[in-house]
């Protein structure tokens, strides 16, 4: 992506122990309730343990040999950590842009959402978190909280790398607010609550998810025709990364014998990959409705 001389969004708090900060920063227990929803993240080979609405990544930390090789090591992440919190920040002042002007043209009020970037854990209005969860969306405190050492992650453990992959990322959690903004959100978690079974909650989180996907395409269109910010390969980086984040695929790597279908909370890679695609192609936000409203079979 072409990011020079973009603006730094103001809405975002770094509680790192120190390094960068933008704007007026500082420094779970999960569930449908909390608002938690975080892109499900797994390390090949490893078992996925699938919560209500909510997947937590199972990781090893791998120490340097000598105490010279870790110092290096730590300069060396920080630095990028700072650039990528950089870039971090220019994506949800892009989403900021992008999601005010919509909210304009359809007569609504868009109220910014800030970005928590972290380490290690966090504390939320949802509860507490670790760099485990993933990336997540609270609705308690209207905060998209993220640790940088994610996109690391999704770089060796799930084959998905590139900057406009990790803005799909960010821009998947801003959808989630969107849904937040427009009452979506609220209105899905009450039908979880009469759900009988996990079966059925994980149905309608399904939903939720990929609808936050089709947002994140939405941003990425109107992104791009307003700054002409994609490059080649661009597309494709985030079209890979939904397809590596898929329910089915994560089962897989992570060595199922049998897909469980039931205990999907993000959908499959083709789903994920369809609504991203369509709402990058089409930039036509009335589309999502059919998310909400299609059969299971139409996802």
């Amino acid at each position: 992506m072409k990011l020079d001389g973009r603006r730094e969004s103001s809405n975002v708090e770094d509680r790192r122990g120190g390094g960068y900060s933008s704007g007026s920063g500082s420094r779970m227990s999960t569930g449908k309730k909390g608002g938690c929803m975080g892109v499900i993240i797994a390390i090949v080979g490893l078992i996925i343990y699938f919560k209500t609405g909510d997947a937590t990544m199972l990781s090893s930390q791998l120490g340097g040999d000598t105490q010279v090789a870790e110092q290096t090591a730590t300069t060396r992440d920080s630095k990028q950590h700072d650039e990528l919190a950089s870039f971090a920040s220019k994506i949800l002042a892009s989403t900021e842009d992008v999601w005010t002007n919509i909210f304009k043209q359809n007569g609504m009020q868009y109220h910014n959402p800030k970005m928590v970037i972290f380490e290690d854990g966090v504390n939320t209005a949802c509860g507490s978190a670790t760099s485990d969860t993933g990336p997540f969306y609270c609705s308690g405190d209207q905060k998209l909280y993220l640790d940088l050492s994610f996109f690391t992650t999704m770089k060796k453990q799930l084959g998905a790398s590139g900057d406009f992959a990790y803005a799909y990322v960010i821009a998947h959690e801003v959808g989630h607010h969107i849904e937040y903004e427009t009452g979506i959100l609220s209105q899905l978690h009450r039908k979880m609550d009469q759900c009988r079974t996990e079966a059925e909650q994980n149905k309608i989180s399904v939903r939720i998810e990929l609808l936050a996907d089709f947002y994140a395409g939405i941003w990425g269109h109107y992104e791009n025709k307003t700054f002409k910010s994609l490059e080649d390969g661009d597309l494709e980086e985030a079209i890979n990364c939904a397809h590596q984040i898929g329910d089915d695929y994560l089962q897989k790597s992570a060595g199922y014998r049998q897909i469980r279908a039931e205990a999907f909370t993000h959908g499959t890679s083709k789903q994920r990959m369809k609504w991203l695609k369509l709402g990058l192609t089409t930039g036509d936000i009335s589309q999502g409705n059919t998310i909400l409203n299609c059969p299971e079979s139409e996802l």
